[in-house]
Formats: structure tokens, sequence, C-alpha cells
């Protein structure tokens, strides 16, 4: 698989978000393509979603290290989650079970950049993209 085929950024939802909630951003339903993850315009929106999301487990599920989120985030019936916990845990340099707070923007991103790396592979966004979609998310 070359880099330019990862699932997630082909559908510019690079933490595979999967179908469900109506995110700002979405491709048209006539353009959809994949029947399981959300298709959205651009990364911007996608990594917005992600934002949301771990906001969320935090404010709502109280989740505030590595292994709770990922947990959640990809749970043991569709992931291997202690290898997907092991690897943002390493990308991040935060121990998994140290407790976090994704309310902080510079943990929120290690966070994000991490899952992506383990969801495509590589994480090929520059800083641009992350600030556009942290300003998405704050609309």
């Amino acid at each position: 698989m070359t880099r330019s085929e990862a699932r997630g950024i082909r559908n510019n939802n690079p933490g595979n978000i999967r179908w469900g909630d109506e995110w700002r951003g979405l491709v048209p339903e006539s353009l959809r393509s994949d029947k399981s993850f959300c298709q959205f315009i651009s990364p911007e929106y996608g990594i917005r979603a992600m934002m949301i999301i771990l906001n969320h487990y935090h404010t709502q599920h109280g989740l505030n290290t590595i292994t709770d989120i990922i947990h959640r985030w990809a749970p043991p019936h569709e992931s291997d989650t202690q290898a997907y916990i092991d690897g943002v845990s390493t990308v991040t340099g935060i121990p998994a079970q140290q407790h976090i707070d994704v309310t902080d923007g510079t943990t929120m991103l290690k966070l994000i950049r991490a899952i992506i790396v383990h969801e495509n592979g590589y994480q090929p966004y520059d800083a641009a993209v992350f600030k556009r979609a942290e300003e998405l998310a704050h609309k």
C-alpha cells in the first residue's frame, strides 16, 4: 500500500470516524463511496471532528488517560487496542496511564497526530491544517 492509499487520508477522515453523527463538512450523500467511514470535504473537517470527539470523551465521560481514550476510540472488538495505546503513547511521549488534559491545545494536537499516525501509517498534514481545524472546532 502506498501512502496515498490510506483510507483515512483519501476520505479526509484521518481518525477513521464511522458514519453516525451528522458532522459539518461531510461530502454530499450522492458522492459518498465509503459505506463504513465518514468522508469529509477537507482534512480540516475530519480533524475538527476528532477534536470534538476527544473533547466529548473528556467532558462527558471523564476519560483522561491515553489508555482510557483509546479504549473508547478503538475498542478491542474492532482493534488491537493495546498496540494502539502503546503506539499513541510512544508517538506522544506521554505514558499511557498519565492523566492528560485534552482541553490543552498542545496535548490535543499531540494526541490527534498520534492517532493519525496509527490510523494511516503516517501523518501528512502541516501546522496550517491543524490550525484551521481548531478554528472550525470553535465555530
